[in-house]
């Protein structure tokens, strides 16, 4: 019989680390990352920023596949990794803002915002509202003043239902006009480009989306009346004033990042932070975030489960002040 230990034929310091289950683990089979969401918009987007940065900076063996899980916007994606895939070290979902504000109003069932793995963030998008280059509405203050006139006047689409973040950034804005946001008229649409599509189709009058997604229709005949951030965004999209510029005090940012099943091993989610470690000291991948209107925002271990609470507990009181939640 071989008696022998480990210790006595590898390294000391290695056998320390095995003993003390602290090995980094290696690079996981299939890598995944999952879109909730149909192909194109932001979680899509969020997807394909971690796809190409790790094969741009040679960060896996294996090429991470983009999935895609749509329903609920986000929640049936959540509810599969929180309930059924909760130890799949591979698999990367991508959130947003959105999916945190959906948490905050109960939508994902169950399942809170502690039922997963928060791994990181890359980056802030912003919401805007856009719509057809043949309409009306040249700026914000001709849609307030439709939308206190009648309400119904408009009809906007958005991803997600009433209470979503799409129809959130609309809200802020007839709240601003002192006009009451369950009088809007409001087409919600799964994700996508969807919403894009029924604009040009003129099946909606305005749409609500991200700074991000606009770039992607700068093929299609369409005009960005606002971007809800705190100064004007730089490059093609500089042109764009910000709500702020037109007399309205309107922010929605929309964090860009990652989550795993809540049983993945701590040395399989070491892995992954020592791989955004590298991945956001990459001046390339920095460059890469802004060419596609990400501002770089890296949070990640317990920075950003603190940044995921603190955003669910400002969301749900938003939801209070519109009536979404008791």
């Amino acid at each position: 019989m071989i008696t022998c230990s480990l210790r006595h034929i590898l390294p000391l310091s290695f056998a320390v680390l095995l003993a003390s289950g602290s090995v980094l683990a290696g690079e996981p089979s299939r890598p995944e990352c999952i879109a909730p969401s149909k192909p194109g918009g932001g979680f899509d987007l969020t997807c394909k920023l971690a796809q190409a940065g790790f094969k741009d900076e040679g960060l896996l063996k294996s090429p991470m596949r983009v999935t895609y899980m749509p329903g609920g916007i986000g929640a049936v994606a959540y509810n599969s990794i929180a309930a059924n895939r909760r130890a799949e070290p591979g698999t990367l979902v991508a959130f947003s803002g959105a999916s945190l504000l959906n948490l905050a109003l109960g939508k994902y069932g169950r399942f809170d915002e502690t039922a997963v793995k928060w791994l990181a963030t890359v980056g802030n998008d912003y919401g805007t509202l856009a719509v057809r280059e043949d309409s009306p509405y040249k700026n914000l203050d001709d849609v307030v003043q439709a939308l206190k006139k009648d309400p119904k006047s408009i009809v906007v689409g958005g991803g997600g239902s009433v209470g979503g973040q799409g129809w959130v950034k609309i809200a802020l804005l007839a709240r601003a006009a002192g006009v009451d946001p369950r009088e809007l008229r409001y087409a919600a649409f799964e994700g996508g480009a969807e919403h894009y599509m029924a604009l040009m189709g003129g099946h909606v009058d305005l749409v609500t989306g991200s700074a991000s997604e606009i770039r992607a229709q700068q093929g299609n005949k369409i005009r960005t009346l606002a971007v809800f951030s705190e100064e004007r965004l730089g490059g093609d999209l500089a042109s764009i004033p910000t709500a702020r510029e037109q007399g309205y005090e309107i922010q929605w940012p929309l964090i860009r990042g990652y989550f795993l099943g809540p049983d993945v091993k701590e040395q399989d989610v070491a892995w992954w932070h020592a791989q955004f470690d590298k991945l956001n000291a990459s001046k390339d991948f920095q460059t890469y975030l802004a060419d596609r209107d990400v501002l770089p925002d890296y949070v990640t271990g317990p920075k950003l489960e603190q940044l995921v609470k603190a955003q669910v507990q400002e969301y749900r009181k938003l939801g209070e002040e519109f009536g979404l939640v008791e």
